[in-house]
C-alpha cells in the first residue's frame, strides 16, 4: 500500500509540474515553421500582367509600442518583387514582396516618470542590438546572415467587398481596398498573414501603367513566433527574455508598407538564397 501511495503522489506531482509548465509555455507563442525562402505564387489568370516593385521608392516602417519605450523602425529603398494582376479581376492577384533588412534603422522615444514621451533619438547601440536579435550582425556567419536579412510576403489570395473589375471604374486613378492573404517569412520562420491593402492604379489610356500599394492599417508580426529574441552575440541568448524586457520592448511589431510597382518592368527583388525554399 505504501508503494502504491508513493507512486500515486509521484504521478500527481508530475502532472502538476506538467500543467505548470504548459501554463508557462502557453504565455509564449510557439515557433513558426522553419523556411529559408518563399517562392512566388503562380499567376491565377492568363491575362495577368506583371508589375515590378520599384525598389528605390519603397518604404517599410514598423512601430513597437511598449509602456516605457516606443521604437520606430524604417527600411527605405530595400523592397522589391513582382505582382501578377488581372485588371478584369483583381481577386486573382498574386505576388511576392522581398525586403532586405540590412539597412533597417531604429529610433526610440523613452517615456519619462511623468508618463510623457521624450525626444525621439537614434541609438547606435540599440541598432546593434536589433541586428544581433535578428542574427544579421557582423559576427553572424555570411551564409546565415544572407538568409536572415531577407523578409518576404507571398500574396496567395485576394478578397474584396468592392469592385473587382478595374474597367468598371473610371478616371486616371482607380483605387480599390483589398485583403491579401499569404505567408510571411522572417528570420527563417514562415507564418500565415492577412493584410489589408489600398491599391491605387494609374491608367494610361485603357491600361494600368502602375500601382501604388499601401497598408490600410499596420499588421502585427510577433517577435517570439519568428525566434527574434534577445541575444548577446551570434548563437548566444541573453539572460533577459522578451517577457522581462516587455516594459521597454514590445512583443510584436506593427508593420506598414508603401510600394509602387510598374507594369512590364523587370523585378528588382534581392537575389534569392542559394539553397532551400518553401511554398
Amino acid at each position: 500500500m505504501k508503494t502504491i501511495r508513493t507512486r500515486t503522489l509521484l504521478l500527481l506531482a508530475l502532472a502538476a509540474a506538467s500543467q505548470g509548465a504548459a501554463a508557462c509555455q502557453g504565455e509564449q507563442p510557439s515557433l513558426a515553421p522553419a523556411a529559408t525562402e518563399l517562392k512566388a505564387p503562380e499567376a491565377k489568370a492568363p491575362a495577368a500582367a506583371g508589375f515590378a516593385i520599384d525598389r528605390a521608392s519603397s518604404k517599410v516602417e514598423l512601430v513597437m509600442d511598449a509602456p516605457r519605450e516606443k521604437i520606430r523602425g524604417r527600411i527605405t529603398g530595400a523592397a522589391g518583387g513582382t505582382l501578377q494582376v488581372d485588371p478584369a479581376d483583381i481577386t486573382k492577384t498574386t505576388g511576392l514582396i522581398t525586403v532586405d533588412l540590412a539597412t533597417i534603422e531604429l529610433f526610440q522615444t523613452a517615456v519619462g516618470d511623468d508618463g510623457k514621451p521624450g525626444e525621439e533619438k537614434k541609438s547606435d547601440l540599440q541598432n546593434e542590438h536589433a541586428r544581433t536579435w535578428l542574427e544579421i550582425s557582423k559576427d553572424t556567419p555570411d551564409d546565415i546572415r544572407a538568409k536572415n536579412e531577407k523578409a518576404q510576403f507571398a500574396i496567395r489570395s485576394i478578397s474584396t467587398s468592392g469592385e473587382k473589375d478595374l474597367s468598371k471604374l473610371s478616371g486616371a486613378e482607380r483605387t480599390v481596398t483589398v485583403t491579401a492573404s499569404g505567408d510571411l517569412l522572417l528570420h527563417q520562420r514562415q507564418s500565415p498573414r492577412t493584410v489589408e491593402l489600398i491599391a491605387t492604379f494609374r491608367y494610361e489610356g485603357d491600361r494600368p501603367a502602375s500601382v501604388t500599394v499601401k497598408t490600410a492599417k499596420p499588421f502585427p508580426v510577433g517577435l517570439a513566433e519568428h525566434d527574434v529574441r534577445p541575444r548577446e552575440a551570434f548563437g548566444k541568448l541573453a539572460q533577459k527574455t522578451l517577457e522581462v524586457l516587455s516594459p521597454k520592448v514590445a512583443k510584436e511589431a506593427m508593420v506598414s508598407l508603401d510600394l509602387t510597382a510598374t507594369a512590364g518592368a523587370a523585378a528588382t527583388a534581392p537575389a534569392p538564397a542559394a539553397d532551400g525554399g518553401a511554398r
